[in-house]
């Protein structure tokens, strides 16, 4: 028998389906022109997914990380750029209110406009000569003390949301010091502007454009933490990345299906999907996407029911699972095209559109190379470990 939070649950699951069913009637075109689905996030408002992610004690949804990721892979199935896009905020606005990391009071500020106004937030790190910041990249970014308050000047790229943001945290240089701050920035403040660059082949309806800040005055209180150069706490929220994708290949394994169960050339009798060697790429289809699922579930529930302690061990296994499924739907969404064939690769068909967003996962944090050396040290050290305890035995 199912809890009455289970309950609840799938009925914000089924709702999540309903609402994101109609972004797929735009996905396309989107894409095509480069454009931002103001519609769709205002869909998501209208259902209060904004505010789900915010722990009950701020007066938020509560929900847990398993169910965010069911939210984010079902939104992804029908549009992967809006999955994305919208993961930012959700992970974010989650990973504050349970580390505390803000000052109570700022943090209920921000959350309560997300409540009241739908306000969405992002992290704003990235630059044009630093690079990825999980490589531990000085921002080029700066933030000089006046009076009471502080002074911003410098350009973010890959600014995921920006035509729709209300906050950016952003990372900045103290000058006069060694020290990187993280300041809120609302974006309608004087000097803040969006330079819209974005012209990437993939997840081109995302807004990932340039914020800017000329001469921008934010407030003291506006100063949230400090950052460690190339530190970085584990972080459950960041498995909105590969539930992203898992969202994009079910969608493109969907497609392939379709395909192969109606396509019938008049040299065989039936579909195609009676030929053993299509069913051959859809059953591997099908395998990487259960091994793909049962791995990001299962993390994101030993997540919710571990304790900081516990937490703070799980890197090896968030980057796994990041690294695992990104490089499982790449390959997921080639088997597909390759049951579709040539007609995979027409401007008109879902598929290019699900290869090319797919590709963006490769290059979202945690990186490859990263994650794997960071499980072979793992490794190493079990050994090390257990080396020395016979020793001292």
């Amino acid at each position: 028998m199912k809890t009455l939070n289970e309950l609840e649950m799938n009925e914000r699951f089924q709702l999540m389906e309903e609402t994101a069913k109609a972004f797929s009637e735009t996905s396309q075109q989107h894409d095509e022109d480069v454009t931002f689905p103001f519609e769709n996030f205002q869909a998501l408002k209208d259902i209060g997914y904004p505010q789900l992610s915010i722990p009950s004690e701020y007066g938020g949804g509560g929900i847990t990380l398993r169910e965010l990721m069911k939210h984010q892979e079902i939104i992804a199935k029908y549009d992967g750029a809006t999955a994305l896009s919208i993961g930012w905020h959700m992970g974010i606005i989650m990973d504050l209110g349970e580390k505390k990391t803000w000052d109570d009071a700022k943090y209920r500020k921000v959350v309560q406009d997300v409540i009241e106004n739908g306000a969405l937030i992002n992290n704003l790190a990235t630059e044009p000569a630093t690079g990825s910041p999980t490589r531990g990249g000085r921002p080029e970014t700066t933030a000089r003390k006046e009076g009471d308050g502080w002074i911003l000047n410098g350009r973010k790229t890959f600014a995921t949301l920006s035509p729709i943001l209300k906050y950016g945290v952003i990372s900045a240089a103290i000058e006069g010091s060694d020290e990187v701050g993280n300041f809120v920035v609302d974006s309608a403040l004087k000097g803040v502007r969006i330079d819209e660059t974005w012209n990437s082949v993939a997840m081109r309806a995302s807004g990932s454009h340039d914020f800017i800040m000329e001469d921008v005055h934010v407030q003291e209180e506006d100063l949230v933490s400090y950052r460690t150069l190339g530190k970085k706490d584990p972080a459950g929220w960041l498995l909105h990345i590969p539930a992203c994708y898992l969202g994009i290949a079910r969608a493109a394994q969907d497609s392939a299906l379709e395909f192969a169960t109606t396509y019938s050339p008049n040299s065989i009798k039936g579909t195609i999907s009676e030929l053993p060697n299509v069913q051959e790429k859809l059953g591997r289809i099908e395998m990487l996407l259960m091994e793909s699922e049962h791995f990001l579930y299962s993390v994101a529930r030993q997540w919710d029911e571990s304790d900081e302690e516990e937490r703070s061990r799980m890197s090896s296994e968030l980057g796994a699972v990041k690294t695992s499924i990104v490089n499982k739907a790449v390959e997921a969404v080639d088997l597909a095209m390759r049951v579709v064939g040539a007609k995979s690769l027409s401007a008109d068909n879902e598929l290019q559109r699900y290869y090319r967003n797919i590709r963006a996962g490769l290059h979202n944090p945690p990186m490859d190379d990263m994650v794997i050396i960071g499980l072979a040290k793992s490794s190493i050290g079990r050994v090390e470990n257990t080396k020395k305890q016979e020793q001292q035995i």
